[in-house]
């Protein structure tokens, strides 16, 4: 219109300037030259009246393209919303379907052992839990804290439970290797042997606990460190095999000399263990008067607890399956690359970006991803979830304070969902592969178009499962967070904290992507049925319904023209 409308207004001004039906006739000018002869009226007015009609029909034909543009928009459009809102309908169903908690033999025995761990304790959930799986990991647990926060109490419960041979000892500086090993055997000495009589001692016990375990001095740190990781002790010249499954070491400090490192670090598990809080004070009185509403007794003044262990009952977990737990575990848990991605990340960020760095030891990192195995074994899984690895805040870090930077980076590393980023990137690249497919000039093949058609339909498939997934998490409160045997309900509450804001934000990117997916497959697909034909109009239909991707395609096109080196 803009080019037609102005034509036609200079040749009705023109017309205007006329007032007679002729114009005069051609006269001889001085110097024998004709003048131009002007054109009569009447062949002005046809010239006008040819402009004005190509005009109009200028003006007829973009009218036509485009009406026929916006009813291909408005036909994309319903399509695309009327596929979109299926498909929040039924991630909206799925949302209030049921949560299946998993089920096993073993995570009912957890359950039962758990409950029975904690009865007549204040806010000690999450020490218990992870005294019960470092067990179930063959592992050893360090608390970390002040006297009289129930660290033996809980050793002897875990006793109770296993029923097996139970050491505990208070190390102090002075203390000899015979208080831990064993006395020597007099009649060994009279042989010529340097043996120890070690039944009831450490090195015959299936469950121990040492208080101010980095109080050890170097005659006990050697045979004390093969004994925690290999379960090895010798003895004379024989190499015994140790029962020790688990233990409970506690100390009020943490270890200041060098040589205690690598002590430190055979702990797989530690905890740092508070006072009851203020707010929990008038029930830990109730308690030590003996007036518990739970269905036993509470513990009593010298830290020790009349609850009794019913052995051999159905929900009992016996040595047996203690030790055979982490053998079973490994064969049958899978570690998916997500949750592996994890924790890369994770021991990566503490040692490399983090101030002051905070040290992972090779042994660690592989024992972390093998206590997580026997934590989803614990809980009637076949695979790790990445909601595992909250658990990781307990393994890695050297300091009492590096659990809150493991656990924030943790719930930061999840919620960022890399895999949203990488739908992103295919996405963008699907676009440019279009907008190529469609283009005026291509002459793409059907094959190729069919080839975009499933990669776009793929695309929105993965979109449409991952956006389903994050309504259920939300809506139903994080039901992989509630349902897990290993999270207490204050760690529970602090993860969903941490993990809601971000989650609803990849929620609502996930949305705007899968609109965009879905218009992208609707135009491939109808630039493949019809052939090729309309294949720009479709390609430009694109670009109309997709104006952010295409300046994103556009500015890439830009960069790398720039950077690449001239010839």
């Amino acid at each position: 219109l803009t080019a037609a409308w102005p034509r036609a207004a200079g040749f009705a001004g023109v017309s205007g300037t006329c007032k007679t039906t002729a114009c005069p006739p051609p006269r001889l000018a001085l110097g024998g030259a004709f003048t131009a002869p002007m054109p009569t009226q009447p062949r002005r007015r046809s010239t006008a009246s040819r402009a004005v009609k190509s005009a109009d029909g200028a003006v007829a034909e973009q009218n036509g393209a485009d009406a026929d543009s916006l009813r291909q928009l408005a036909d994309v459009t319903s399509a695309v919303d009327a596929a979109l809102g299926t498909i929040l309908s039924e991630s909206a169903e799925g949302a209030q379907a049921p949560v299946t908690v998993p089920t096993s033999e073993l995570r009912a025995k957890v359950e039962v052992a758990i409950e029975r761990l904690s009865t007549g304790l204040l806010e000690r959930e999450t020490e218990v839990r992870l005294l019960l799986l470092s067990a179930l990991c063959g592992e050893h647990l360090l608390l970390l804290g002040p006297p009289g926060t129930a660290k033996s109490e809980l050793s002897r419960r875990l006793n109770r439970l296993v029923g097996g041979e139970y050491f505990e000892r208070l190390l102090t500086r002075f203390s000899v290797p015979e208080e831990l090993f064993g006395p020597l055997s007099m009649r060994g000495l009279e042989n010529d042997e340097y043996v120890r009589q070690t039944a009831g001692y450490l090195p015959t016990a299936q469950v121990a606990f040492i208080d101010e375990i980095f109080k050890a001095n170097s005659a006990i740190l050697n045979a004390l460190l093969t004994l925690l990781n290999e379960r090895l002790f010798d003895n004379g010249n024989q190499r015994l095999e140790a029962p020790l499954m688990t233990l409970v070491g506690a100390s009020n400090e943490l270890p200041e000399s060098e040589e205690l490192d690598a002590l430190y670090d055979r702990f797989l598990i530690r905890r740092t263990v508070a006072q009851v809080s203020n707010a929990q004070l008038s029930k830990l009185a109730r308690l030590a008067a003996g007036r518990s509403d739970g269905p036993t007794a509470a513990s009593t003044a010298d830290g020790t607890s009349s609850f009794a262990e019913e052995k051999g009952s159905a929900h009992h977990i016996s040595v047996d399956e203690f030790q055979s737990t982490p053998s079973k575990a490994y064969a049958a848990v899978d570690v998916p690359d997500a949750v592996i991605d994890v924790i890369v990340a994770v021991r990566n960020y503490l040692q490399d970006k983090c101030e002051p760095p905070i040290y992972v030891s090779d042994r660690r990192f592989m024992k972390s991803i093998q206590m997580l195995q026997v934590a989803a074994y614990g809980d009637g899984r076949d695979e790790v979830i990445e909601a595992d690895c909250l658990l990781l805040e307990h393994v890695f870090g050297n300091r009492p304070d590096d659990c809150h930077k493991v656990k924030a980076y943790v719930i930061e590393t999840i919620a960022s969902d890399p895999g949203l980023q990488q739908a992103e990137m295919v996405f963008l690249g699907l676009f440019g592969r279009a907008l190529r497919l469609l283009g005026s000039n291509s002459n793409a093949s059907q094959a190729e178009l069919q080839e975009a058609v499933v990669e776009a339909g793929s695309l929105a498939g993965l979109l449409r499962s991952r956006h389903g997934s994050l309504v259920r998490t939300l809506e139903a409160g994080f039901p992989e967070l509630q349902g897990s045997v290993w999270l207490s309900e204050s760690a529970v509450a602090a993860a969903v904290q941490g993990l809601s804001p971000q989650m609803t934000e990849n929620r609502r990117k996930v949305e705007e992507l899968l609109r965009e997916a879905l218009v992208l497959q609707s135009c491939l697909e109808r630039g493949a049925a019809a052939g090729g034909a309309a294949g720009g109009s479709n390609g430009q239909l694109m670009e109309r319904m997709l104006p952010k991707r295409l300046k994103q395609y556009q500015k890439g096109i830009a960069n790398a023209s720039a950077a690449a080196p001239s010839g």
